[in-house]
C-alpha cells in the first residue's frame, strides 16, 4: 500500500499551526516563572529576610547579567549566592579573592607537558555557569581585571586563542564596603559590566531572631543539603524564561522614561559621571525582567522605578563635595526619579 499524500500547506493550517503553538508558548512561559518562583523559595531555606537580593538574582539570570553584592562582614553574601548554586542544575565553582591571588588563578594558563613537549590550556574556575567571586575588591586592580573579558565577551583569551565560557554564564561577586581595611576600589570599567549593585543589610531584629533559632535548631550553612535545599531550575527553565522576558513588550513612551531617567542623572549636580546608553539598556532589560515577573507581558513605569537603585548606583559617580556632605547615589537616584515626568 503506497503512504497517503503529505498534507498541503494552507493558509487555514497555518493559522491553525499558529493557534496551537500559542498555549504551548504560555504555559512553557508559566511553567519557566513557576520554576524560578520556587528558586526564590529554596533559597530563603538557607538565607532570612534577604528578599530584594534573592530577586536581583533572579532578574540577573533573566538578563545574562552578572551581579555584585556589598554588604558588611557577616550578613549572608557568600551564603545567599551558594543558595542559588545550589538550587540550579548548573555547574558553579568559587574563587576566594586574597591579594596574593594572579589573573591566571582565575582564567586558566598554558602548562607545559614535558612528555609530548607541548603546552596544554589548563582552563581555570571561570570557566563554568555561576562563578562566585568571593570578596573581589581584596584583591589588586590587576587580577579584577581578568575578568573584564569574560563577563562583557563571554570568552577568554589566552595565547592569542579565545576560548568560549559556557552558557549560561553569571559572575556573583560579593564585596565589603570601602571603608574597611584591605579593600581596592573597583574600576569603572568592572564596575560597568555588573548588570546590578546589590546593597545587603544588617537584618532585621526579628529577622536576626530568627537566624539564630535556626542555628539553635541545627542549621548548618556548610551544609545546603542538610538543609533541604534542591536544584528546582535549569538551563531548560533559564531558556524559556528568557525567551518570555524578550517578548514582553515595551511602548515608546516607557522607552522614553528610562531615557529621560539616564540623562537626568548626567545633568544632576551632585554627580560627577551620570550614566551611560549602557546604564539606559541595562535599566530597560532589568524592567522587562521585572514586568515578566510579576506577571505581566508589558512594561510600566512602577517597573523601572522598582530596578532604577540596582541597576544605576554603581554607574554614576558622585562629586567630592557631594560627597562630603553626605550625599549617597541612592539618594540622587531617588531625586532624579522624583522629578522627571512619569508617562501616563
Amino acid at each position: 500500500m503506497s503512504a497517503p499524500p503529505p498534507e498541503t500547506a494552507t493558509p487555514e493550517n497555518a493559522e491553525f499551526a499558529a493557534t496551537a503553538a500559542a498555549p504551548a508558548v504560555l504555559v512553557n512561559s508559566a511553567s519557566a516563572r513557576a520554576s524560578l518562583e520556587a528558586l526564590r523559595s529554596e533559597i530563603a531555606k538557607a538565607v532570612v529576610g534577604q528578599d530584594p537580593a534573592v530577586t536581583g538574582l533572579v532578574v540577573a539570570l533573566l538578563c545574562r547579567g552578572h551581579v555584585l553584592l556589598e554588604g558588611v562582614p557577616g550578613v549572608a553574601k557568600t551564603l545567599l549566592v551558594r543558595a542559588l548554586a545550589a538550587s540550579l542544575e548548573l555547574d558553579t565553582k568559587r574563587v576566594q579573592f586574597t591579594p596574593d591571588l594572579m589573573p591566571s588563578d582565575v582564567t586558566g594558563s598554558l602548562v607545559y607537558d614535558a612528555r609530548t613537549a607541548e603546552f596544554s590550556f589548563q582552563p581555570g574556575p571561570v570557566f563554568t555557569n555561576l562563578l562566585l567571586a568571593d570578596e573581589i575588591n581584596r584583591t589588586p586592580p590587576k587580577t579584577q581585571s581578568s575578568l573584564l573579558e569574560a563577563m562583557e565577551e563571554r570568552q577568554v583569551t589566552i595565547d592569542g586563542s579565545p576560548r568560549p565560557l559556557p552558557d549560561p554564564f553569571l559572575v556573583a561577586a560579593t564585596q565589603n564596603p570601602m571603608e574597611y581595611e584591605g579593600t581596592y576600589p573597583l574600576p569603572e570599567a568592572q564596575l560597568d559590566r555588573f548588570l546590578l549593585k546589590l546593597t545587603v543589610p544588617l537584618p532585621s531584629r526579628d529577622d536576626e531572631i530568627n537566624v539564630l533559632t535556626r542555628h539553635a535548631d541545627g542549621f548548618n550553612p556548610r551544609d545546603l543539603e542538610a538543609a533541604g535545599i534542591r536544584p528546582v531550575a535549569g538551563p531548560a527553565d533559564l531558556e524559556a524564561a528568557r525567551a518570555a522576558v524578550a517578548r514582553t513588550s515595551v511602548s515608546p513612551e516607557i522607552a522614553a522614561y528610562v531615557v529621560d531617567i539616564c540623562r537626568a542623572t548626567r545633568e544632576s549636580p551632585s554627580l560627577a559621571l551620570g550614566a551611560s546608553p549602557r546604564g539606559a539598556t541595562a535599566l530597560l532589560s532589568t524592567a522587562r525582567a521585572w514586568a515578566w515577573l510579576t506577571g505581566r507581558d508589558y512594561v510600566i513605569p512602577d517597573d523601572v522605578k522598582a530596578l532604577a537603585l540596582p541597576t544605576l548606583r554603581h554607574r554614576i559617580q558622585l562629586r567630592p563635595e557631594a560627597e562630603m556632605e553626605g550625599v549617597t547615589t541612592d539618594s540622587v537616584i531617588t531625586t532624579v526619579l522624583a522629578h522627571v515626568p512619569v508617562p501616563r
